[in-house]
């Protein structure tokens, strides 16, 4: 069985590859996005009120999901709708 010394150097390399292998890997996270958004999500990201949610429901403005009572968003749709305002 070899014996191996570890340096305080050793250690310092190892800390650095350590954080910056965290930081990629949320960094990652962060910018993945949601497929699919519900309600709560959808006005916070828009910064609108539920009757404006609901407007744009009935209008037909922005196309939703329902399932079990909850409204679903799609988050591309919702890319969409901003591009098109602009």
């Amino acid at each position: 069985m070899a014996i191996s010394i570890i340096t305080k150097e050793d250690l310092q390399q190892f800390k650095t590859e350590l954080l910056e292998d965290i930081k990629d890997l949320l960094q990652v996270r962060t910018t993945e996005q949601k497929l699919w958004l519900r309600t709560s999500e959808v006005k916070k990201l828009l910064n609108i009120s539920s009757g404006t949610l609901q407007n744009l429901r009935i209008n037909g403005t922005l196309s939703y999901t329902k399932i079990g009572g909850i409204l679903y968003y799609n988050y591309k749709d919702i890319e969409k709708l901003l591009t098109d305002s602009k």
